[in-house]
């Protein structure tokens, strides 16, 4: 009988491209028999920027009923996958404020010996969503976590969608990329819940 994996999803997503990648990863791994933690990274930006861009508010307004992260949700997954947009091939300062405040975790050892995956999206191509992930993975090494990449060729380092400049939906291709990722993810987090 296969053990039960607890996997949390921890995002921050402005106008909602990260959160739909979240979804698809967050039900994914339910399909895969995972118990799963859908949780947000709380909004950082004045209300006056958030309200300067429609598409901000009104994501805002949609996903208030998501939870706001906690470290307990960190603590409480087997699994923990972090989706962030690509800030200057950086995560958003909303997700890494959220991260730190895992430190006294960190300190007592509670983030070792955890599957860590992320996924971004970013405005072009070449927006730096690769170093996006790889910013989250330095992080990871930190914390003692075993990092489980999609490693798809389209996508090595972690599920990532060009919005491009008319905000593409996003795109099938991402979709698969996010299902791989989060099934691989269940499958490796419950070999080694059961080694």
């Amino acid at each position: 009988m296969e053990r039960s994996v607890n996997v949390t999803v921890v995002y921050y997503s402005s106008t909602g491209t990260i959160h739909r990648i979240a979804t698809e990863i967050a039900e994914t791994a339910e399909k895969a028999g995972a118990e799963v933690r859908l949780v947000r990274a709380a909004e950082l930006a004045p209300r006056a920027a958030v309200d300067s861009r429609p598409a901000w508010a009104e994501h805002l307004k949609a996903t208030e009923d998501v939870p706001i992260a906690q470290v307990d949700d960190v603590l409480w997954g087997d699994a923990v996958l972090f989706g962030t947009p690509t800030r200057f091939g950086n995560m958003s300062a909303q997700l890494k404020q959220f991260i730190d405040t895992l430190g006294p975790a960190w300190f007592q050892g509670r983030l070792a010996n955890k599957v860590y995956s992320a996924f971004t999206s970013g405005g072009s191509t070449h927006g730096g969503m690769e170093t996006t992930i790889v910013s989250i993975y330095n992080m990871v090494c930190h914390f003692g976590g075993i990092i489980v990449p999609p490693g798809l060729n389209e996508n090595p380092y972690g599920t990532s969608h060009v919005l491009g400049s008319d905000s593409a939906p996003v795109s099938e291709i991402a979709l698969q990329s996010a299902r791989v990722q989060a099934d691989r993810v269940v499958r490796v987090a419950r070999a080694l819940k059961e080694a």
